[in-house]
């Protein structure tokens, strides 16, 4: 069973957290104090600097435009190779929407200026012709079981993943990365990247409980099995969202993976 401290680090919690980002972090917090494990949180802003040695898991989340732009070249000053140097070694990471955009190539406002990414993830954002707002419903095989993802995306940007670029699922409801080719999010190594608000973390604890684990595997250097916990009412809340995703019709999806 494992136990420990672990530290996570939240990039810009006071620009880039909107539509319950800020509820991953303290799901996070809950569920590791649940079994015992000490999670240390460390807030970055404007004009802090990133020890990728310090970070176990890193949460980014979204902003406008706006908010993109203040934070885009601070980001790439330092804490976005920072951010690549911790996931290179076994570090966790978590982003959506705006953060996930800034950890690609590049994003393009709606205004038509490009912000440069970190490049994390090997994906392009632009604009686009709608605003996709929602409940979004997802199928996910990661570590090779299918599982369901549910969430909520406002975006109007559309991301493409570049070759080989792994998904984070495929979209039984929702318009997922660009509404076009029926993925959702990004994942290389133990970092995801996602358009998944709501907050994401509470609705899918078993996600939560993965990155916990890969925190924890950072920080010691060791296999770790996290302590069960009993998330039965966990599990019925995420039925039951899911059930009404998919009854409320929308967009729907189905095909071979």
């Amino acid at each position: 069973m494992a136990s420990g401290k672990i530290r996570l680090v939240h990039l810009y919690p006071d620009l880039m957290s909107v539509y319950g980002d800020r509820g991953n972090v303290l799901t996070l917090w809950r569920r590791a104090e649940w079994r015992g494990i000490e999670l240390e949180v460390k807030e970055l802003t404007l004009g802090d600097t990133l020890d990728p040695a310090e970070a176990d898991v890193i949460f980014f989340g979204g902003g406008q435009d706006r908010e993109q732009a203040v934070v885009s070249p601070d980001f790439l000053r330092q804490k976005g190779e920072a951010v690549r140097e911790a996931v290179e070694d076994g570090a966790a990471l978590l982003s959506v929407c705006g953060g996930y955009q800034l950890l690609g190539q590049s994003y393009t406002t709606v205004e038509g200026q490009e912000l440069p990414g970190a490049g994390l993830f090997d994906v392009r954002s632009v604009p686009g012709p709608q605003r996709h707002i929602g409940n979004v419903l997802i199928e996910t095989d990661l570590d090779g079981q299918r599982r369901t993802l549910v969430g909520f995306e406002n975006h109007s940007g559309r991301t493409f993943l570049g070759p080989g670029v792994r998904p984070l699922g495929r979209t039984v409801v929702g318009a997922g990365n660009n509404g076009e080719d029926g993925t959702e999010g990004a994942v290389i190594k133990t970092a995801i990247g996602c358009y998944l608000h709501g907050s994401l973390l509470p609705k899918n604890p078993w996600l939560a409980d993965r990155l916990l684990a890969a925190a924890l595997r950072h920080r010691l250097r060791e296999p770790v099995t996290l302590e069960p916990l009993d998330d039965r009412l966990e599990e019925e809340a995420h039925q039951a969202v899911a059930a009404r995703i998919r009854g409320a019709g929308g967009r729907v999806k189905s095909g071979a993976w």
